[in-house]
C-alpha cells in the first residue's frame, strides 16, 4: 500500500496578532481507487429498469490541520486534492 503525500505551503512567513493566515495543502494517495457500482432491476417479465449507478472510494483521505498554539483552523475549501484553511494569527 502507498503512504497518502501532502505538501503544505502558508500565504505568509510572518504574521502580526489577528491577521487572517491561509494554509493550502496538497495531497493524495496512489492506492486510492474510485468505483462505480451499476445497478439494474429485472421482473419475471424481463422488463428493465433503468440503469443506477452508485459511486465510492475505497482508501479515501481524511485532513487534518493542528498546530501547536491550539488555534482552529477553519476549511475553506477541499476537492479531495487541494484543501484551503484559514485561521487567525
Amino acid at each position: 500500500m502507498a503512504a497518502p503525500t501532502v505538501t503544505a505551503a502558508l500565504d505568509a512567513a510572518i504574521y502580526e496578532p489577528g491577521q487572517p493566515m491561509t494554509l493550502t495543502a496538497l495531497y493524495g494517495d496512489a492506492d486510492t481507487q474510485p468505483m462505480s457500482v451499476t445497478l439494474v432491476v429485472t421482473d419475471v417479465h424481463g422488463s428493465s429498469s433503468a440503469p443506477v449507478q452508485v459511486t465510492a472510494v475505497i482508501d479515501p483521505l481524511t485532513l487534518t490541520v493542528t498546530d501547536d498554539s491550539g488555534r482552529t483552523w477553519t476549511r475553506i475549501s477541499d476537492n479531495g486534492a487541494v484543501a484551503v484553511y484559514r485561521a487567525v494569527a
